[in-house]
């Protein structure tokens, strides 16, 4: 089965990356809606390894504004939410529960440079599908890089495995306030068939 070129532009061709929000709240239920969707996106050996912290209130969007860029202050302060995508470096030790087709923990224990590529790449999957699911519950999402990952570390995962990967706006966007749509590189730019 397909999904339908509405569903299809709404998740994709006419889905934007917003800076600027609408004052509206997005409700706790729609976040735990999203993590109920997105967290059966693949990753290998279903490692699962994104750790998010939606950032709501007052008090924590205070904590999360020294750790951004310059440029990106006003675009999470704006934003009703912002979702810290981190990555738990101890991943693996779920592994047991979450992988039971072999002893995948075994794969990673001593082996830092493949925790450390696998903690990104499948955490960063996992924040694309965040973005994914919310697009299709409504939301819209406007990522962001432009951050002090030990700054978000110690204000929000001290004491924990968790690094962080990138941030990302949530809420209703204000489409008055986009900017024109870059374009997109053509197939044979970017793919090849072999």
């Amino acid at each position: 089965m397909n999904l339908d070129s509405a569903a299809l532009d709404l998740l994709f061709r006419s889905a934007r990356s917003h800076n600027r929000w609408e004052a509206r709240e997005v409700p706790d239920s729609l976040l735990r809606e999203v993590y109920d969707l997105y967290k059966w996106g693949p990753t290998s050996a279903n490692c699962s390894p994104a750790r998010v912290v939606f950032v709501k209130s007052a008090a924590a969007k205070e904590k999360l504004l020294p750790c951004m860029a310059p440029g990106n202050v006003e675009k999470t302060r704006s934003a009703p939410v912002v979702a810290i995508v981190g990555m738990d470096m101890q991943f693996y030790e779920k592994l047991p529960r979450l992988f039971t087709a072999a002893d995948a923990r075994s794969w990673f224990l001593g082996n830092q440079p493949l925790i450390d590529a696998t903690a990104l790449r499948n955490s960063s999957l996992q924040g694309a599908y965040l973005m994914i699911a919310a697009r299709a519950l409504g939301l819209d999402c406007g990522p962001m890089s432009g951050f002090d990952p030990a700054k978000v570390e110690a204000a929000f995962f001290a004491g924990t495995s968790i690094k962080a990967n990138f941030v990302c706006g949530l809420g209703y966007g204000d489409p008055a306030k986009l900017y024109p749509r870059g374009p997109r590189l053509e197939f044979a730019e970017a793919c090849r068939i072999d």
